[in-house]
């Protein structure tokens, strides 16, 4: 397997309890996934998350192809939380 490395994607301990983040924010790739998943447009993600680049989202979406089994949790309780 070749590992990806993911220009805008972090990961920081006391950030998002680790979990994945866009680079100087605090927005999490589950919060990007999960509102995919509840039927938004990459256009609506970065209307909702203004300091977001359609590039960002795109790699938010990427980033959770390569790493699935560990972020369905997040993804299922966020999604879960948006479609209230």
């Amino acid at each position: 397997m070749i590992a990806t490395s993911y220009r805008y994607i972090v990961q920081r301990a006391g950030v998002r309890s680790g979990h994945p983040i866009v680079e100087g924010t605090r927005i999490g790739v589950h919060d990007v996934v999960a509102m995919t998943k509840s039927g938004a447009s990459v256009n609506e993600v970065v209307a909702s998350f203004p300091r977001l680049t359609r590039a960002q989202v795109y790699e938010c979406l990427a980033y959770y192809e390569d790493h699935q089994s560990e972020l369905d949790p997040l993804v299922t309780a966020q999604t879960a939380h948006l479609d209230e």
